[in-house]
């Protein structure tokens, strides 16, 4: 009997868990569509923008990032920092200013005035709207590692990459770029645990009430 009990709640688990991911994968499709053709206005005024003060490097930047189950992929941003930015890494790690396997530095040199706006308001992320679109990310989730960082992952920090990545999360709405890399993975695990429709709701909305003028970007 205790065996037909646990294997009925095993079910409803997973029955629950497939409306729960079938249910994001329509809110994602739809938002990330309906967000992409309503932004053109602003995405062309960003390029340009970009392009005026830094004409050498393109509007975009595209990176790879480590998805669900390690899967590889190329996330975009707006390029908010110079077109050499890459070249320019190495000489910087050393002054990386939080723990783990992350590299963040308050006044990187790297980057450009209108790219420290678009950083603070986090308009630079609105190209991931794509990537949402096509199934790599979604709205909610763990934020995707750069393959260097994931090189340094423990077993423990992989279990972060369980599920799809996504736009914004918890480390966003808690603390962001004044969290280390550990405070990261706890809260990373803590969403994916506790994940619900309405618990993704929940933090899109708290990501709008941060999102203009966080202190926390960089």
């Amino acid at each position: 009997m205790e065996t037909n009990i646990y294997e009925s709640n095993l079910a409803d688990k997973k029955n629950r868990d497939q409306i729960y991911l079938s249910m994001k994968r329509i809110t994602d499709s739809a938002g990330s569509l309906i967000g992409l053709i309503l932004l053109i206005p602003l995405f062309l005024l960003i390029a340009v923008m970009i392009k005026l003060e830094d004409p050498k490097g393109p509007v975009f930047f595209k990176q790879l990032r480590v998805g669900r189950n390690e899967k590889t992929f190329y996330m975009f941003k707006f390029r908010s920092m110079v077109y050499n930015a890459e070249d320019m890494l190495e000489q910087l790690l050393a002054q990386n200013e939080v723990s783990g396997a992350m590299f963040k530095m308050k006044n990187d040199p790297r980057v450009t005035q209108i790219g420290r706006f678009i950083r603070k308001t986090s308009l630079d992320e609105l190209p991931q709207l794509w990537n949402v679109l096509k199934g790599e990310m979604s709205m909610v989730g763990p934020r995707p590692a750069l393959p260097r960082e994931v090189e340094e992952y423990s077993l423990y920090d992989k279990q972060r990459l369980g599920v799809t990545p996504g736009c914004t999360g918890l480390w966003q709405i808690s603390g962001r770029s004044n969290l280390g890399f550990k405070e990261m993975v706890e809260l990373d695990l803590k969403y994916i645990q506790d994940r619900t429709y309405w618990y993704d709701i929940k933090i899109i909305f708290k990501t709008i009430r941060v999102l203009f003028g966080t202190k926390d970007a960089f």
